[in-house]
């Protein structure tokens, strides 16, 4: 068997050209749209999202202000620089990317940021919308993985609301942006869910757990973390990972957390990297910002959130 690989630039190309026309709305009704990210230090995978994040705003002229602070920027200093966004009316999202340097208290940081522009549910009120199931934003790579996996079953006719009620997802990572979002969504999907981190991996083994998996979402920033040995036949795999790794000319590339020439050839489906979850989550945090602006205009939660397009098919 050789699995069926999910195109996240097919379904991210379907967000955007649907987006664009909410961006355009949102101009043509006065309301302002900006997005901020702030960056602490100099790590790759951070660098690599916000210079993606960077070029879509570009094309979907959306005012982007990236702020830029040095790996031994002090936590006042950073608490302060999201005071301003917070009170910039041009900007209406704000993302504060990681990892962080191990002397900011991350928790501290993201209780400083607006609700309102909090366009990846880090504020503890925005946490505990979603694990309430009544989220004002969906973090972005979690919610990639679920529309991924929605519009790809679909694609082959399956009915999204019996896979979920019969199936067992098993999320590898227990991280606040990733992990933990990634599990509330399976709850509400009604699917039986398994959290299993890097301990499994020293202890019991990781197989033990993912072996059972018919989705299996991981996301645990260990490259090559899940082989062949560790899925199952009938396994629909979404690789969350982003590592940095430097080839045999000395360039570095993205490789994700799966094993991709081993487990490909063994499971349903699979999301490469690149070319997976991560072109999907940069039109959903773009998204996620068109939905603060409307929020922060007084539309309700309804009103606010953009249309989806439905599948891949309509899309092609």
């Amino acid at each position: 068997m050789s699995a069926q690989v999910i195109d996240g630039r097919a379904c991210a190309r379907a967000l955007k050209q649907s987006l664009e026309a909410d961006v355009a709305g949102l101009r043509g009704e006065g309301l302002g749209i900006g997005l901020a990210t702030v960056v602490v230090g100099d790590e790759y995978s951070s660098g690599a999202y916000e210079r993606r994040l960077r070029r879509l705003a570009d094309e979907l002229g959306v005012p982007y202000f990236p702020q830029a602070l040095p790996p031994d920027a002090a936590q006042d200093e950073l608490l302060a620089r999201i005071g301003e966004l917070n009170v910039d009316p041009s900007v209406s999202g704000i993302l504060v990317l990681r990892p962080l340097p191990a002397h900011i208290d991350e928790a501290a940081v993201f209780r400083a940021i607006d609700p309102r522009k909090d366009i990846e549910a880090v504020h503890p009120e925005n946490a505990g919308l979603l694990a309430l199931g009544v989220p004002r934003f969906v973090p972005s790579t979690a919610a990639s993985c679920f529309h991924l996996l929605d519009t790809w079953l679909d694609s082959v006719g399956e009915d999204r609301a019996d896979f979920y009620h019969r199936s067992l997802i098993v999320v590898v990572g227990r991280s606040n942006n990733v992990g933990k979002p990634a599990i509330s969504l399976g709850y509400e999907r009604q699917a039986t869910v398994q959290s299993v981190d890097e301990w499994a991996d020293r202890t019991t083994g990781i197989g033990r757990h993912t072996r059972w998996a018919d989705v299996l979402i991981v996301a645990a920033g260990k490259a090559g973390l899940i082989k062949a040995e560790h899925v199952s036949e009938n396994a629909v795999v979404i690789d969350v990972g982003i590592n940095a790794a430097t080839g045999a000319d000395g360039t570095v590339h993205m490789v994700g957390d799966v094993d991709y020439d081993s487990v490909a050839p063994r499971v349903r489906a699979i999301t490469p990297v690149p070319g997976g979850v991560g072109p999907v989550t940069d039109v959903w945090l773009l998204r996620n910002t068109v939905t603060a602006a409307r929020l922060l205009a007084g539309l309700s939660i309804d009103e606010a959130r953009p249309a989806l397009p439905r599948t891949l098919l309509e899309a092609s």
